[in-house]
């Protein structure tokens, strides 16, 4: 089919859509839910994210410039605490048939919602667009929010957490960048940089981000695997989780020369993890590349999470965050979400949403921009991501739509605050998850 009969197939379908002639995915005629209109007749886009600090106000950002840039639709941005509030208050407004038009989710939790056929197929919209070109994007990311040719979801940018440390504290303590190229050499230049005044730590030498992610990139980094090769056994209690997770637990715990932050409300841990390093009170945190946005690299530097020992290779994760359309929203809110996430994810505003983030660009085409290449040139560490996501993990879906997870986040805490060992932990967390996986695979 050419340009010219593709687009009038475009426009009539979509004036059909918009006219209530035609259902649009697993939406009714005119949706389940009432189009909303603005006060001056535009459609109503309702957009739930779970982002803060800055981050947000980048947000709030493209959102008014989307708005700005068309007289048809109008995204409400709607904060929210973090990614998984983010969830549970989308799942249940999915049940109530209160939804929002558009969310920003995780990879599994995106695939949770298209295992109960939630979510609207972005395909039927991508596929009538003559601009749409899938290569365009990285296929990694554009994979995970597809199942049996259905685009569930549809990733908005990439994440991968990597090392930023204090250059300065580094160099007074005589230790090098090479220092950071394994995990246990992280923790020998922790225990030449750590201060301490009698039994109290003033000065941290690494701060690892509270949660399982750290643990579980560490112990892929060791050689670990989540599940067998035929998918039926959970391996998370096998030598090399354990000794990675208890290597974290010892320097935590027994060493003292590192520390996590925990609780809070949202993202409170993580800024404080943050404000540790910046505020002269660690050497270094495992954290985000979004986080860069909101650095100072006059004063940090930033490199690829490293290997858990030497002989072993680097495979931290790479994800993406998925933009997803609950099917019961009305049709035309539809188009327009469907709208914002082009316009997002387009190479233009994609490069300037990684140039104030830190994120990775879906749109491949956006290192090509020249504000990017002027950018990356200026800012080497914008590289560390994308050359890490090159190596990297992908994205693991939970066959039990999150159950294997929720058992390492148990043990990951277990370990980090609780200081039981990593053995104990594990071996409770892996009889959990085999049992749920089981469960998963009987049905």
């Amino acid at each position: 089919m050419n340009k010219f009969i593709k687009k009038v197939c475009t426009i009539g379908l979509i004036t059909m859509i918009t006219s209530g002639l035609v259902a649009c995915g697993t939406g009714t005629a005119n949706g389940s839910t009432k189009v909303q209109k603005t006060a001056d007749g535009k459609i109503q886009v309702e957009y739930w994210y779970g982002l803060g600090g800055k981050l947000g106000k980048n947000m709030e950002k493209v959102i008014s410039e989307f708005n700005a840039s068309q007289d048809k639709y109008e995204v409400k941005g709607v904060a929210q605490e973090d990614y998984d509030t983010t969830f549970k208050k989308l799942q249940a407004g999915i049940a109530a048939k209160k939804a929002p038009t558009l969310a920003i989710i995780e990879a599994d939790k995106a695939a949770i919602l298209n295992n109960r056929d939630v979510l609207q197929n972005i395909g039927d919209y991508t596929s009538q667009d003559i601009d749409f070109e899938e290569e365009n994007y990285i296929e990694s990311f554009m994979e995970l929010g597809k199942k049996n040719d259905k685009q569930f979801a549809f990733p908005m940018y990439g994440t991968t957490q990597v090392l930023y440390y204090n250059k300065k504290a580094f160099q007074d303590a005589g230790i090098s960048q090479d220092s950071l190229k394994t995990w246990t050499g992280i923790a020998e230049a922790s225990k030449k940089l750590v201060k301490k005044e009698g039994d109290e730590v003033k000065f941290y030498g690494w701060e690892p981000m509270w949660g399982a992610d750290n643990l579980i990139d560490a112990s892929l980094s060791n050689g670990g695997t989540i599940l067998s090769g035929d998918g039926s056994k959970v391996l998370i209690n096998s030598l090399e989780w354990i000794e990675a997770f208890d290597g974290f637990r010892s320097w935590i715990h027994e060493d003292k020369v590192m520390r996590i932050h925990s609780g809070g409300q949202g993202w409170e841990y993580w800024y404080s993890t943050v404000d540790d390093v910046m505020k002269d009170k660690s050497a270094g945190y495992t954290g985000s590349s979004g986080d860069q946005g909101t650095l100072d690299f006059e004063k940090l530097a930033a490199c690829q999470q490293p290997s858990f020992k030497a002989g072993k290779e680097a495979k931290p994760i790479a994800e993406a965050r998925f933009l997803v359309i609950p099917s019961v929203v009305n049709d035309e809110a539809k188009q327009g979400a469907y709208e914002f996430i082009k316009y997002f994810t387009s190479a233009k505003v994609s490069a300037e949403w990684s140039m104030d983030s830190g994120y990775i660009s879906v749109n491949k085409k956006s290192t090509e921009t020249p504000e990017f290449k002027a950018f990356v040139e200026k800012n080497p560490q914008a590289a560390v991501p994308s050359a890490q996501a090159l190596h990297a993990t992908k994205t693991f879906i939970d066959p039990t739509d999150g159950k294997i997870y929720d058992a390492l986040k148990i043990a990951a805490d277990k370990v980090e605050i609780e200081n039981i060992p990593a053995k104990e932990a594990l071996d409770e967390a892996q009889k959990t998850a085999q049992k749920e996986l089981d469960k998963a695979l009987s049905k």
